[in-house]
Protein backbone atom coordinates (compact mmCIF):
# COMPACT_ATOMS: atom_id res chain seq x y z
CA UNK A 1 0.00 0.00 0.00
CA UNK A 2 1.44 3.45 -0.96
CA UNK A 3 2.00 6.53 0.74
CA UNK A 4 -1.00 8.11 -0.85
CA UNK A 5 -3.13 5.51 -0.75
CA UNK A 6 -2.89 5.57 3.15
CA UNK A 7 -3.14 9.86 3.58
CA UNK A 8 -6.59 8.86 1.52
CA UNK A 9 -7.54 6.93 3.59
CA UNK A 10 -6.65 8.84 6.65
CA UNK A 11 -8.73 11.96 4.92
CA UNK A 12 -11.43 9.94 4.37
CA UNK A 13 -12.17 9.51 7.94
CA UNK A 14 -10.85 13.27 9.17
CA UNK A 15 -9.16 12.00 12.52
CA UNK A 16 -9.56 15.12 13.43
CA UNK A 17 -13.02 15.57 13.60
CA UNK A 18 -13.55 11.69 14.81
CA UNK A 19 -10.73 12.53 17.59
CA UNK A 20 -12.83 15.25 18.86
CA UNK A 21 -16.07 13.37 18.97
CA UNK A 22 -13.98 11.01 21.47
CA UNK A 23 -12.90 13.86 23.35
CA UNK A 24 -16.29 14.63 23.92
CA UNK A 25 -17.16 11.58 25.06
CA UNK A 26 -14.44 11.44 27.71
CA UNK A 27 -15.74 15.30 28.42
CA UNK A 28 -18.75 13.84 29.26
CA UNK A 29 -17.08 11.23 31.64
CA UNK A 30 -15.16 13.97 33.40
CA UNK A 31 -18.59 16.22 33.95
CA UNK A 32 -20.45 13.26 35.14
CA UNK A 33 -18.20 12.08 37.97
CA UNK A 34 -15.67 15.33 38.22
CA UNK A 35 -12.74 13.08 37.21
CA UNK A 36 -11.46 10.78 34.94
CA UNK A 37 -12.44 6.75 34.47
CA UNK A 38 -10.62 4.10 34.70
CA UNK A 39 -8.55 3.62 31.74
CA UNK A 40 -10.22 1.08 30.69
CA UNK A 41 -13.64 2.83 30.40
CA UNK A 42 -11.62 5.79 29.45
CA UNK A 43 -10.61 4.45 26.34
CA UNK A 44 -13.69 2.38 25.41
CA UNK A 45 -15.54 5.24 25.59
CA UNK A 46 -13.44 7.18 23.10
CA UNK A 47 -13.37 4.30 20.71
CA UNK A 48 -17.01 4.20 20.60
CA UNK A 49 -17.61 7.58 19.64
CA UNK A 50 -14.44 7.93 17.39
CA UNK A 51 -15.04 4.85 15.13
CA UNK A 52 -18.89 6.01 15.11
CA UNK A 53 -17.62 9.17 13.88
CA UNK A 54 -15.13 8.42 11.74
CA UNK A 55 -17.65 5.77 9.66
CA UNK A 56 -20.28 8.81 9.60
CA UNK A 57 -17.66 10.62 7.76
CA UNK A 58 -16.18 7.80 5.36
CA UNK A 59 -20.26 6.95 4.72
CA UNK A 60 -20.56 10.65 3.40
CA UNK A 61 -17.63 10.77 0.99
CA UNK A 62 -18.94 7.55 -0.52
CA UNK A 63 -22.75 8.77 -1.17
CA UNK A 64 -20.86 12.38 -2.36
CA UNK A 65 -18.76 10.77 -4.67
CA UNK A 66 -20.92 11.83 -7.79
CA UNK A 67 -21.11 15.39 -6.31
CA UNK A 68 -17.22 15.75 -5.22
CA UNK A 69 -16.37 14.55 -9.10
CA UNK A 70 -17.76 18.06 -9.95
CA UNK A 71 -17.37 19.78 -6.61
CA UNK A 72 -13.70 18.37 -5.19
CA UNK A 73 -11.72 16.44 -7.77
CA UNK A 74 -9.46 16.81 -5.13
CA UNK A 75 -10.96 14.30 -2.39
CA UNK A 76 -9.89 11.13 -2.04
CA UNK A 77 -12.08 8.91 -3.72
CA UNK A 78 -12.86 11.52 -6.96
CA UNK A 79 -9.08 11.55 -7.13
CA UNK A 80 -8.57 7.92 -7.09
CA UNK A 81 -6.62 7.48 -4.43
CA UNK A 82 -8.94 5.45 -2.83
CA UNK A 83 -11.43 2.87 -4.44
CA UNK A 84 -14.92 2.85 -3.06
CA UNK A 85 -14.73 -0.71 -2.84
CA UNK A 86 -11.86 0.72 -0.48
CA UNK A 87 -13.99 3.17 1.27
CA UNK A 88 -16.73 0.10 2.14
CA UNK A 89 -14.47 -1.46 4.45
CA UNK A 90 -12.34 1.15 5.42
CA UNK A 91 -16.62 2.14 6.65
CA UNK A 92 -16.55 -1.21 8.05
CA UNK A 93 -13.58 -1.73 10.10
CA UNK A 94 -14.03 2.04 11.53
CA UNK A 95 -17.44 1.16 12.36
CA UNK A 96 -16.01 -2.35 13.88
CA UNK A 97 -13.82 0.24 16.11
CA UNK A 98 -16.85 2.14 17.51
CA UNK A 99 -18.92 -1.08 17.79
CA UNK A 100 -17.32 -3.71 19.42
CA UNK A 101 -16.04 -2.01 22.62
CA UNK A 102 -19.51 -0.46 22.95
CA UNK A 103 -19.96 -4.27 23.66
CA UNK A 104 -17.62 -3.87 26.19
CA UNK A 105 -19.52 -1.34 28.19
CA UNK A 106 -22.77 -3.04 28.22
CA UNK A 107 -26.14 -4.10 26.07
CA UNK A 108 -27.40 -0.03 27.30
CA UNK A 109 -24.19 1.70 25.82
CA UNK A 110 -24.13 -0.76 22.74
CA UNK A 111 -27.65 -0.14 21.19
CA UNK A 112 -27.56 3.51 22.28
CA UNK A 113 -23.96 3.48 20.11
CA UNK A 114 -25.91 1.47 17.23
CA UNK A 115 -28.32 3.94 17.37
CA UNK A 116 -26.91 6.83 16.79
CA UNK A 117 -24.34 4.45 14.09
CA UNK A 118 -27.98 4.01 12.34
CA UNK A 119 -28.70 8.11 11.97
CA UNK A 120 -25.25 8.85 11.15
CA UNK A 121 -26.18 6.40 8.38
CA UNK A 122 -29.33 7.87 7.35
CA UNK A 123 -28.34 11.36 7.28
CA UNK A 124 -25.39 10.63 4.52
CA UNK A 125 -27.88 8.43 2.52
CA UNK A 126 -30.82 9.98 2.38
CA UNK A 127 -31.47 13.33 5.18
CA UNK A 128 -28.58 15.28 4.10
CA UNK A 129 -30.59 17.34 1.58
CA UNK A 130 -33.84 17.03 3.54
CA UNK A 131 -33.11 20.51 5.61
CA UNK A 132 -34.27 20.90 9.29
CA UNK A 133 -34.65 16.86 9.83
CA UNK A 134 -31.05 16.17 8.39
CA UNK A 135 -29.53 19.51 10.89
CA UNK A 136 -31.79 17.74 13.67
CA UNK A 137 -29.74 14.27 12.85
CA UNK A 138 -26.71 16.01 13.46
CA UNK A 139 -27.36 17.98 15.97
CA UNK A 140 -28.22 15.01 18.36
CA UNK A 141 -25.17 13.07 17.18
CA UNK A 142 -22.80 15.74 18.75
CA UNK A 143 -25.09 15.59 21.65
CA UNK A 144 -25.59 11.89 21.89
CA UNK A 145 -21.05 11.68 22.55
CA UNK A 146 -21.42 13.64 25.77
CA UNK A 147 -24.09 11.61 27.07
CA UNK A 148 -22.52 8.10 26.11
CA UNK A 149 -19.74 9.69 28.10
CA UNK A 150 -22.14 9.51 31.05
CA UNK A 151 -23.61 6.10 30.52
CA UNK A 152 -20.01 4.60 30.21
CA UNK A 153 -19.35 5.59 34.21
CA UNK A 154 -22.98 4.55 34.31
CA UNK A 155 -24.51 8.16 35.15
CA UNK A 156 -27.03 8.05 32.04
CA UNK A 157 -29.23 10.62 33.53
CA UNK A 158 -26.80 12.71 35.11
CA UNK A 159 -28.18 16.54 35.25
CA UNK A 160 -25.23 18.01 34.63
CA UNK A 161 -24.46 16.08 31.53
CA UNK A 162 -28.03 16.17 29.87
CA UNK A 163 -27.74 20.46 30.57
CA UNK A 164 -24.15 20.54 28.97
CA UNK A 165 -25.44 18.03 26.09
CA UNK A 166 -28.49 20.00 25.23
CA UNK A 167 -26.01 23.27 24.77
CA UNK A 168 -24.15 21.17 22.38
CA UNK A 169 -27.50 20.46 20.60
CA UNK A 170 -28.74 23.77 19.85
CA UNK A 171 -25.02 25.41 19.34
CA UNK A 172 -24.49 22.82 16.90
CA UNK A 173 -28.36 23.20 15.57
CA UNK A 174 -27.55 26.97 14.91
CA UNK A 175 -24.39 26.44 13.28
CA UNK A 176 -25.80 23.41 10.61
CA UNK A 177 -29.00 26.36 10.37
CA UNK A 178 -26.34 29.20 9.64
CA UNK A 179 -23.96 26.91 7.49
CA UNK A 180 -27.46 25.97 5.19
CA UNK A 181 -28.19 30.21 4.96
CA UNK A 182 -24.59 30.72 3.78
CA UNK A 183 -24.63 28.21 1.31
CA UNK A 184 -28.20 29.11 -0.41
CA UNK A 185 -26.70 28.96 -3.58
CA UNK A 186 -25.73 25.67 -3.31
CA UNK A 187 -28.59 24.52 -1.49
CA UNK A 188 -31.01 26.03 -4.44
CA UNK A 189 -28.86 23.90 -7.33
CA UNK A 190 -28.62 20.63 -4.91
CA UNK A 191 -32.54 20.99 -4.55
CA UNK A 192 -31.53 21.18 -0.50
CA UNK A 193 -34.95 21.72 1.41
CA UNK A 194 -32.96 23.79 4.12
CA UNK A 195 -34.34 26.85 6.39
CA UNK A 196 -33.25 28.96 4.33
CA UNK A 197 -34.84 28.25 1.14
CA UNK A 198 -37.69 27.81 2.73
CA UNK A 199 -38.15 30.75 4.86
CA UNK A 200 -35.22 33.07 3.57
CA UNK A 201 -31.86 33.87 4.88
CA UNK A 202 -32.86 36.53 7.15
CA UNK A 203 -35.50 34.31 8.71
CA UNK A 204 -32.66 31.18 9.12
CA UNK A 205 -30.07 33.40 10.93
CA UNK A 206 -32.18 34.96 13.41
CA UNK A 207 -33.56 31.05 14.12
CA UNK A 208 -29.96 30.26 14.61
CA UNK A 209 -29.50 32.84 17.01
CA UNK A 210 -32.41 31.93 18.94
CA UNK A 211 -30.71 28.74 19.53
CA UNK A 212 -27.81 30.12 20.75
CA UNK A 213 -29.89 32.08 23.31
CA UNK A 214 -31.04 28.59 24.41
CA UNK A 215 -27.45 27.99 25.28
CA UNK A 216 -26.97 31.14 26.99
CA UNK A 217 -29.79 30.50 29.10
CA UNK A 218 -29.03 26.57 29.89
CA UNK A 219 -25.57 27.51 30.54
CA UNK A 220 -26.47 29.02 33.89
CA UNK A 221 -28.75 26.42 35.13
CA UNK A 222 -25.94 24.65 37.03
CA UNK A 223 -25.27 28.00 38.85
CA UNK A 224 -28.71 28.65 39.87
CA UNK A 225 -28.82 25.40 41.05
CA UNK A 226 -26.01 25.28 42.84
CA UNK A 227 -24.23 22.74 41.23
CA UNK A 228 -21.42 24.68 39.70
CA UNK A 229 -18.64 27.10 41.14
CA UNK A 230 -18.14 30.14 40.83
CA UNK A 231 -14.98 29.87 38.38
CA UNK A 232 -17.45 27.87 35.82
CA UNK A 233 -19.96 31.43 36.29
CA UNK A 234 -17.22 33.44 35.06
CA UNK A 235 -15.89 31.64 32.67
CA UNK A 236 -19.60 30.74 31.15
CA UNK A 237 -20.04 35.04 31.53
CA UNK A 238 -17.07 35.22 29.06
CA UNK A 239 -18.53 32.54 27.09
CA UNK A 240 -22.15 34.42 26.86
CA UNK A 241 -19.99 37.76 25.49
CA UNK A 242 -18.39 36.03 22.90
CA UNK A 243 -22.02 34.30 21.49
CA UNK A 244 -23.64 37.54 21.91
CA UNK A 245 -21.16 39.65 20.28
CA UNK A 246 -20.86 37.02 17.22
CA UNK A 247 -24.55 36.65 16.84
CA UNK A 248 -25.08 40.43 16.85
CA UNK A 249 -22.68 40.58 14.10
CA UNK A 250 -23.79 37.84 11.88
CA UNK A 251 -27.34 39.46 11.89
CA UNK A 252 -26.01 42.91 10.76
CA UNK A 253 -23.88 42.32 7.77
CA UNK A 254 -24.91 40.58 4.98
CA UNK A 255 -21.07 39.66 3.66
CA UNK A 256 -20.72 36.28 3.59
CA UNK A 257 -17.02 35.87 4.61
CA UNK A 258 -17.95 38.11 7.56
CA UNK A 259 -20.60 35.78 8.60
CA UNK A 260 -19.00 33.02 8.22
CA UNK A 261 -16.11 34.28 10.45
CA UNK A 262 -18.87 34.80 12.78
CA UNK A 263 -20.29 31.32 12.87
CA UNK A 264 -16.35 30.33 13.20
CA UNK A 265 -16.44 32.78 16.56
CA UNK A 266 -19.83 31.16 17.80
CA UNK A 267 -17.64 27.64 17.29
CA UNK A 268 -14.52 29.06 19.44
CA UNK A 269 -17.49 30.09 22.39
CA UNK A 270 -18.56 26.53 22.12
CA UNK A 271 -15.23 25.32 22.79
CA UNK A 272 -14.92 27.93 25.62
CA UNK A 273 -18.62 26.47 27.24
CA UNK A 274 -16.54 22.46 27.31
CA UNK A 275 -13.47 24.24 29.63
CA UNK A 276 -16.04 26.13 31.55
CA UNK A 277 -17.68 22.67 32.34
CA UNK A 278 -14.75 20.82 33.26
CA UNK A 279 -13.05 23.83 35.07
CA UNK A 280 -16.07 24.33 36.97
CA UNK A 281 -16.73 20.08 37.27
CA UNK A 282 -13.13 19.84 39.03
CA UNK A 283 -13.54 23.08 41.25
CA UNK A 284 -16.43 22.87 42.59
Amino acid sequence: MNSKKIKGLIRLFRPDLSLAAGLCTVGGQIIATGHLASWPVTLLGFLCAFGCSGAALVVNDYFDFEVDKVNAPERPLPSGAVTRQEAVLLGVFISLLGLIPALFLGPVCFIFTLFFWVIGFLYNWRYKESGLPGNLMVSSSVAFTFILGAMTVGQPWNTLVWVFALMAFFIDLGEEITGDALDLEGDQQRGARSIARSMGKPFALRAAVVMWGLVILLGWIPVISGLMGAIYGLTILAVDTVIIYFSLRLLRTDDVSTQRKCMKGIYIGATLVVLAFLIGQVTI
